[in-house]
């Protein structure tokens, strides 16, 4: 599944015309492949051992040409740093309040919210955003 995602988002970038560096493709890689909807820094942590010149800049750098491109969602919360998202369809996330895992949740019933934001505000919506906070299990078993 996520080497297809690779390829998908490889011909993506070389479509709008992104040439593919082994650092680019290791980045990408790492995104798709983990879970844990990662900062830049965790990124760039993962990856200096197999790129000791990569600097942090170029890891900043390629996640904002992936977002330009429509590859991640930058999920930002209050102070913490920017976390990155490679699901790029509507959905939601669960928060941990102790540890700061984020992991996916998608929930059909609110695909509705926006329309009725619309009729009862007037609005013209564009998006939303919903995050639901609480305590991880792995958490709550060190707790």
């Amino acid at each position: 599944m996520s080497e297809h995602k690779i390829s998908e988002a490889i011909h993506t970038l070389k479509h709008a015309g992104v040439r593919i560096t082994p650092q680019r493709h290791a980045i990408l890689e790492h995104l798709i492949q983990s879970m844990s909807h990662p900062t830049a820094d965790e990124i760039y942590k993962a990856l200096e051992g197999k790129f000791p010149n990569m600097s942090v800049a170029t890891v900043y750098n390629n996640l904002r040409m992936f977002k330009e491109v429509g590859l991640v969602k930058e999920l930002t919360y209050g102070d913490a740093s920017s976390r990155f998202d490679c699901i790029t369809t509507d959905h939601y996330h669960v928060i941990c309040d102790v540890c700061g895992k984020i992991v996916d949740f998608t929930y059909p019933g609110l695909d509705e919210v926006e329309s009725l934001a619309e009729s009862v505000t007037g609005f013209k919506i564009a998006r939303h955003r919903m995050e639901i906070y609480g305590v991880c299990p792995d958490c709550q078993t060190k707790h």
